[in-house]
């Protein structure tokens, strides 16, 4: 029985799955802000390779 109570006072699992948590929206909001910054910087170098292009005698 005083194992049984140990147990259920026991608070280090649901630690873990609370940093596990914040861990995994970190991540989502890592990806979302690269892949944005992706999108953004190949739109960049769209624009100015056809200013290039357009400009080249």
């Amino acid at each position: 029985m005083k194992n049984v109570m140990k147990f259920l006072k026991n608070k280090s699992g649901a630690t873990a799955i609370e940093y596990g948590l914040i861990a995994a929206l970190i991540a989502v909001a890592v990806i979302g802000g690269v892949t944005q910054l992706g999108t953004n910087a190949n739109t960049t170098f769209g624009t100015v390779a056809s200013s290039m292009t357009a400009t080249a005698p």
